[in-house]
């Protein structure tokens, strides 16, 4: 039977229900509000790599996965106009094989759906938008605002109680006003396009199940298989515009804008941009860190905490991590008891996850403006560095969240 804190989980994403499952496995309770009225992901496809997949199958869901998704065969860098083999590196069983777990591109509504399925619908509560979160004094907290009873009111009029409240609510938190007043989302000067394209559209295409990086001159494209059908997914990724205006993340883009900003690209390129609707245009944040992650029982996961750019693949990885780490300092705090066990393990929590977020945020922005470069020496000096990759950042994918809990228990 379920025990340990009464927790409420805003957010029904991959960070808030992979949060909820890890909290079920380890008996505790979890009610997760979200404000979209049907499950549903915003977004092409995600990339997993083995610091996640070994986790997500360590809840079960392994087998699903894979059945869902496609197997990368290689990791490939190519030169935008003639689509030269700048570098490459094999992923498929070799990578599997070292990082103990799968590389997979899976669909976002695929990869949803089987969280979804696998929490099920009796405490998942849609419709439910959060328009403030505060603890509430009459409720036992504290009057230093460091623990008690926190209520969450929703835009209907409606509220709910729990012990603990978690923002698993994307860049745009409702939850991360409570915990801080900084303003840290940074646009990043560049946004993107996205888009599904089979592969037999693109008979261009070298090596369609290969995950892929075209590099140019103020723009890059990064694909990557995602089911057993051929199907690609892509991100078209372009410098502009310089200021971002709009409420929200995406924007609508002029006709044709996305096949005009990568004329004279190699054929593949035009293939692929030209065989999916043009998509709205996203931009491309990142976040400064914050200085901290909790405030009294309220606390972020995912994006909320550390929105990065897409450019290591790591965004929903990290969030996975997150969510098994915080389940497990939450479970490790209930069976140690006490009144301030919750708070540490907050604390705890965002000391073990604080110096890896911000490692790779930061190499996530410096590796924008990498991909970009023109042709010329700077290029040159990249690609000769692009060998290295594996051991530059086989730390990322090595990482196992639940082994680095360790030394915090010694």
């Amino acid at each position: 039977m379920a025990s340990g804190p009464n927790i409420a989980i805003v957010g029904a994403g991959i960070g808030g229900l992979t949060l909820a499952l890890a909290l079920r496995a380890r008996g505790i309770d979890a009610e997760i509000h979200e404000q979209a009225p049907e499950l549903r992901e915003v977004g092409a496809a995600v990339a997993l790599s083995a610091n996640a997949t070994r986790l997500l199958a360590r809840l079960g869901l392994d087998e699903r996965l894979t059945a869902a998704g496609a197997q990368p065969t290689e990791l490939v860098y190519r030169h935008w106009k003639d689509g030269r083999r700048i570098a490459a590196h094999p992923v498929g069983a070799a990578y599997r094989e070292q990082f103990g777990g799968p590389y997979l591109g899976v669909h976002r509504a695929a990869f949803q759906r089987i969280l979804g399925d696998a929490w099920g619908n009796e405490r998942l509560h849609l419709g439910t938008a959060v328009s403030d979160v505060h603890e509430d004094p009459a409720d036992g907290a504290r009057a230093d605002g460091a623990g008690g009873a926190v209520r969450l009111d929703f835009a209907d009029g409606r509220s709910t109680r729990a012990d603990l409240v978690v923002g698993a609510d994307g860049v745009h938190s409702a939850v991360r006003r409570r915990i801080t007043a900084e303003d840290v989302t940074a646009y990043s000067g560049t946004s993107g396009f996205r888009g599904l394209v089979p592969a037999a559209a693109m008979p261009s295409l070298p090596d369609p199940d290969a995950i892929q990086f075209w590099m140019g001159p103020g723009a890059h494209v990064l694909h990557y298989p995602i089911d057993s059908t051929g199907t690609v997914n892509f991100l078209a990724v372009v410098e502009g515009p310089a200021q971002w205006t709009t409420d929200g993340w995406r924007t609508e883009a002029a006709p044709g804008e996305l096949p005009a900003a990568f004329e004279g690209w190699h054929p593949a390129i035009t293939e692929m941009l030209s065989g999916a609707p043009q998509s709205a245009r996203w931009g491309l944040f990142g976040q400064a860190p914050l200085r901290r992650w909790s405030r009294g029982r309220a606390v972020l996961v995912g994006d909320a905490a550390h929105a990065m750019l897409p450019h290591h693949g790591q965004g929903a990885n990290q969030t996975i991590e997150d969510a098994v780490t915080l389940a497990d300092c939450l479970a490790e705090a209930r069976d140690a008891g006490g009144s301030g066990a919750y708070d540490a393990a907050l604390r705890r929590y965002e000391r073990l996850r604080r110096v890896r977020t911000r490692q790779i945020q930061r190499s996530s922005w410096v590796t924008s403006a990498l991909l970009h470069l023109p042709d010329g020496p700077a290029a040159e000096r990249r690609d000769r560095k692009l060998a290295a990759v594996p051991a530059d950042f086989g730390w990322i994918h090595a990482h196992d969240a639940q082994r680095a809990m360790a030394p915090a228990v010694a």
